[in-house]
């Protein structure tokens, strides 16, 4: 299985927009959404099928036994998370907990114990040889990095066959995106050609720089700035990578993902664009290899 990874520096980028886009172009047997804090491709790429949806343990959370704890204080001392209170009754904040265990190995009346907690939710949408996997992180929780691991996963599991797969990444370099470039084929970085948007595409491509992984640039709602439209594409060019093209800003678009729909499914100018994008982002993928 070959692995597109679709990433932004940034949110609002159209990220999304784009990697439905492909999805639909591909018709992917394939695809994931790896944005667990805030996943939102399910809104574009209709899901007619029932969902599986299982709960994912993270971190283990302390939990106090009111009934043994003797009040001696110990686990509020020594808790580095302030995550213990004793207003009446000790108890734990679960938001702030870590699951260090510390709490438990200093409690002398064996009060405390670290028992599992469910830190999201996986999904997976599967019908008529179409694997969708996704999911979404409870509030509070620090482990994106691992359950974007376990959406990666249960993505190639039900679909071992199929030979593409596009993936929706996070915005961002935090830790579902390293989650995320880990074991792809290829990246393709989203660019909006604003100040911030250069700055945080170059931070995303220094971090897939660090995996070895083929990298390269399109540029969304370029004509909103050409400076630095032009700007991103001499940073291309100066550094070697791979310029896929421009894509311009386009109230169609905004309709069609209102509606449901995703760019290509509509005549309009983002949507022809995308095509030309999507078909030289193929080309280089498949260029060491056998395509699908």
């Amino acid at each position: 299985m070959k692995q597109l990874l679709i990433l932004s520096g940034k949110g609002g980028t159209g990220k999304t927009t784009i990697a439905s886009a492909f999805i639909k172009l591909a018709e992917a047997k394939a695809y994931a959404d790896c944005d667990v804090d805030a996943p939102n491709l399910h809104l574009i790429t209709e899901q007619t099928s029932q969902s599986r949806k299982t709960d994912y343990y993270g971190l283990p959370k302390a939990e106090i036994n009111t009934d043994l704890c003797i009040e001696c204080d110990q686990c509020r001392q020594n808790c580095r998370f302030n995550a213990i209170s004793a207003d009446g009754k000790y108890k734990v904040d679960s938001f702030a907990c870590e699951g260090c265990g510390v709490c438990e190995l200093v409690c002398p009346a064996g009060a405390i114990a670290l028992k599992p907690a469910v830190a999201g939710e996986l999904m997976l949408y599967k019908s008529e040889g179409e694997v969708f996997s996704t999911a979404q992180l409870k509030m509070g929780s620090g482990t994106s990095g691992m359950l974007v691991t376990e959406v990666k996963k249960q993505m190639k599991s039900a679909a071992a066959d199929v030979e593409l797969a596009i993936i929706d990444g996070s915005p961002g370099i935090g830790c579902p995106v390293i989650a995320s470039l880990s074991g792809v084929d290829m990246v393709l970085i989203v660019a909006e050609p604003s100040i911030s948007g250069i700055s945080d595409m170059e931070r995303i491509i220094n971090t897939a720089a660090k995996f070895g992984i083929k990298t390269a640039v399109c540029i969304n709602k370029f004509d909103t700035n050409i400076q630095n439209t032009e700007k991103i594409e001499s940073f291309c060019i100066e550094h070697g990578l791979a310029y896929m093209g421009r894509i311009p800003f386009d109230s169609e678009a905004v309709k069609a993902i209102n509606n449901g729909q995703t760019i290509v499914d509509i005549d309009c100018l983002s949507g022809a664009a995308v095509k030309a994008v999507y078909n030289r982002t193929m080309e280089l993928l498949l260029e060491e290899g056998d395509g699908p």
